[in-house]
C-alpha cells in the first residue's frame, strides 16, 4: 500500500504491544478510524519477514479481542503491517527502518521498550533524519526512577524532538471514566459551586488490585507502589479532581491547571504519621523474588495548599493483594450544619466515581422512609451506570483513544515535561523521608486492606476509608 503516515512501534514483540497496542489498532481498524494512507511498522531485534510478523500479531490480537475478531477487519489491518529488524544499540540497524519508511512523510514512533533504550533510539532516529518536523514520539511510563533519571530521559527525548512533538503516555488518561471527570465537573452547573473546602470534608482516591506482582517481580521491585502507581496514575486522578476550570480544552490550558495542582502539593515531612508503607506476605516468595524492602502498598495523606482546597485532606491509597479490584474517587461532603430531624445520625452526602472494574457514578443522599407516623431517614444512592446508559457500545481499550489522539496530533491526554517532573519532586521527597526515618514496609495479609496503620492514617483526622 502507498502510505503517507506511519506508526512505528519499537518493542513490537513485547508484552505491551501484544496485549494493548495491536489489539487497540485492530479495534480502530474495525471502527474505520485509521486513515487509508496509514502504515504500521513493527521494530524488534528479531530477523523475521513481514508474513511471520503478521502471524505473531494475529495470534496476539485473537487472544485479546476474543469473539470480536473478524477476518475481514484483520485482513485490512494486516495489509498495513510490516517488520523492520532494528536493534536500539546498533546504529546501522536503523538503516533498515529508514528503508522501510521510504517516502512516508508523517511518522509516529511509539517507544514500547525499556526507558534505558529511549536515548539510543532517539539519537539514531535523528542521525538517520527520521526525527524531522513531521515526526512525533510516544513514550511509555515509567519516565525514570526519580527526578534525576526523569530529567535525563526528557533531555534525551529533547535532543531529537521538540516538546510539542513528545507524547508521554499515562494510560489512565485514556480511560473513558477518567475523561468523564472533566465532563462531570465542568459540564454540570451544580457541582462546581460545591467543589471546594467549604462543602467538601475529604477526598479519597483508591487504586486496588487483587493480583500480586506475578511475573513482573524484577521490574516491580525496582519501583514499588509509590513509583509504579502513585507518581503517575494516582497523581493524575488527583489533578483532575482538584484542578481549576481551564478556559478551554486546549492541551496547554488543561495541563497548565494540572501543573498548578502538583506545585501546590504540600511536601510531606512527617512520613511516620502521614504515610504508610506495606508489603504483602509472601512477596519474597513470588517467582524470581527474594527478601526486599520494596513496598506493595502505599497510603498517603496529601494536602493542596491553595484557596480552593486549604485544609481538605486527599487520601491516596494503592496496593496489590487487596480484597477487591477497584479504582475509585470518593468525594465526601461535610455534615449539614444543623439537623431538624429527631433521632438518628444524618450521613453526609458522598459522591463516588468508580473507574473500574465497572464505570459508575453514585451520589449518596438522605431520604425519608415511607411512614404515616414517625419520621425516619435512610441513606439512598442515586446511581448512574455508564455501562447501562451506553450499553450499545463496547468498553474500549484506553490505548485506542491515546493512539488516535496522537495520530490527530492532539496532546491534551499526554503528560507535559514540567508535569512529569513536578510529580517526581513531590514523590522523591517522600522516598527520601522514608530513607531518613528508616521506615520499612509493614507486612500485611493478602486479601486485607493493607497494614492497620492505613486505617489509623485517616482515623487520626476523624475519617474512615470507604470500603
Amino acid at each position: 500500500m502507498t502510505a503517507k503516515t506511519a506508526i512505528v512501534i519499537f518493542g513490537a514483540t513485547g508484552d505491551l504491544a501484544r496485549r494493548m497496542l495491536f489489539p487497540a489498532l485492530y479495534f480502530l481498524e474495525a471502527d474505520g478510524l485509521l486513515g487509508d494512507d496509514l502504515a504500521i511498522v513493527g521494530c524488534s531485534r528479531g530477523a523475521q519477514d513481514d508474513e511471520a510478523f503478521a502471524r505473531e500479531v494475529e495470534a496476539a490480537v485473537k487472544e485479546r479481542v476474543g469473539e470480536a475478531f473478524s477476518a475481514n477487519n484483520w485482513n485490512r489491518l494486516k495489509r498495513r503491517l510490516s517488520h523492520a529488524a532494528v536493534d536500539a544499540t546498533k546504529p546501522d540497524s536503523f538503516l533498515h527502518l529508514r528503508a522501510a519508511l521510504g517516502g512516508i512523510g508523517e511518522t509516529i514512533f511509539y517507544l514500547s521498550t525499556s526507558p534505558s533504550h529511549f536515548g539510543a533510539i532517539c539519537r539514531n532516529l535523528k542521525a538517520q533524519g527520521l526525527a524531522d518536523g513531521h515526526a512525533r514520539v510516544m513514550v511509555e511510563k515509567p519516565l525514570g526512577h526519580d527526578l534525576e533519571s526523569c530529567r535525563a530521559i526528557n533531555d534525551a527525548l529533547a535532543q531529537a524532538f521538540s516538546e510539542e512533538r513528545i507524547f508521554r503516555v499515562d494510560h489512565y488518561l485514556g480511560k473513558e471514566a477518567v475523561q468523564n471527570l472533566l465532563a462531570l465537573r465542568f459540564a454540570n452547573a451544580f457541582f462546581e459551586p460545591l467543589w471546594n473546602k467549604v462543602t467538601i470534608a475529604q477526598v479519597q482516591i483508591t487504586v486496588a488490585e487483587t493480583v500480586g506482582v506475578e511475573d513482573r517481580w524484577s521490574y516491580y521491585d525496582e519501583y514499588g507502589a509509590i513509583r509504579d502507581m502513585v507518581q503517575n496514575h494516582l497523581l493524575q486522578l488527583l489533578c483532575l479532581v482538584a484542578m481549576e476550570p481551564p478556559p478551554d480544552l486546549d492541551a496547554d490550558s488543561v495541563r497548565n491547571e494540572k501543573v498548578k495542582v502538583l506545585r501546590s502539593l504540600r511536601p510531606i515531612g512527617d512520613v511516620a504519621h502521614k504515610t504508610v508503607r506495606g508489603q504483602y506476605r509472601d512477596y519474597a516468595g513470588e517467582p524470581g523474588g527474594r527478601a526486599s524492602g520494596t513496598e506493595t502498598f502505599v497510603a498517603l495523606a496529601a494536602h493542596i495548599d491553595n484557596w480552593r482546597w486549604a485544609g481538605v485532606p486527599f487520601y491516596l491509597r494503592t496496593g496489590k493483594r487487596l480484597p477487591y479490584r477497584r479504582s475509585e474517587i470518593v468525594i465526601q461532603f461535610r455534615d449539614v450544619p444543623h439537623s431538624i430531624f429527631p433521632g438518628g445520625d444524618l450521613l453526609a452526602n458522598r459522591l463516588t466515581i468508580r473507574l473500574q472494574p465497572e464505570e459508575q457514578i453514585s451520589l449518596l443522599l438522605m431520604n425519608r422512609t415511607p411512614s404515616l407516623e414517625k419520621i425516619e431517614l435512610k441513606p439512598l444512592a442515586l446511581n448512574l451506570s455508564l455501562s447501562d446508559a451506553f450499553s450499545a457500545g463496547r468498553r474500549r481499550i484506553a490505548y485506542e483513544r491515546l493512539l488516535l489522539e496522537a495520530l490527530h496530533n492532539k496532546p491534551t491526554l499526554f503528560v507535559r515535561r514540567d508535569e512529569a517532573e513536578a510529580a517526581w519532586i513531590w514523590i522523591d521527597a517522600i522516598v527520601a523521608g522514608w530513607r531518613r526515618a528508616g521506615l520499612a514496609p509493614t507486612p500485611y495479609e493478602a486479601g486485607s486492606w493493607g497494614p492497620d496503620e492505613a486505617r489509623a492514617l485517616v482515623e487520626r483526622d476523624g475519617h474512615r476509608w470507604h470500603e
